[in-house]
């Protein structure tokens, strides 16, 4: 986001219109991106003097709190407190032995008011990421006034299609953006 903000003029960007969208991994990474605005824990590189903050995030089944993953995943779904789990490789370690590395890397941790507008889609089918994570996110989110809408999937699992999902994403993104 600060390499675009520092570019915005070069390429033509408006720098006050930045809004990202995720599915899975990189539902975590947009969630992550638009919680961590007001947070310097992870300025470092290049065009430190720009901000990294964005203005609305669309979060598609992505994990939020990967502690609580195993507990809420259905009777056939991933286990993800394994050693070799995606999110146990991700952190470097087991998750539920490296508590304070995971918690770096939850959206969860960072969530305050100054967070962007929040649009989250999930399939209540999902046996990958369990739907409880952003059920989860929501309540986080709107405990601290911002902004979320929350769309379930009914009967939808991990990478859906859904054309009411995809409209709601283009109105929410029309709505933050224009």
């Amino acid at each position: 986001m600060r390499w675009l903000r520092g570019n915005a003029e070069k390429y033509r960007l408006d720098p006050d219109r930045f809004g990202a969208w995720g599915t899975s991994a990189g539902g975590h990474l947009v969630a992550l991106l638009g919680t961590t605005g007001e947070t310097k824990i992870f300025d470092v590189g290049e065009n430190l003097e720009f901000s990294s903050r964005i203005h609305a995030v669309a979060d598609w089944f992505g994990p939020t709190d990967f502690l609580q993953m195993d507990a809420h995943k259905l009777p056939n779904g991933m286990g993800h407190n394994a050693p070799g789990s995606p999110e146990s490789r991700l952190i470097g370690g087991p998750i539920q032995r490296n508590k304070e590395k995971v918690a770096v890397a939850n959206p969860m941790t960072y969530i305050t008011g100054s967070a962007p507008p929040f649009l989250i889609a999930h399939g209540d089918a999902d046996r990958l990421v369990p739907y409880h994570q952003s059920v989860l996110l929501e309540a986080a989110l709107r405990e601290a006034g911002v902004p979320v809408t929350f769309y379930t999937v009914k009967g939808g699992g991990h990478g859906f299609r859904n054309s009411t999902a995809d409209k709601l994403r283009r109105e929410f993104f029309a709505k933050h953006l224009k």
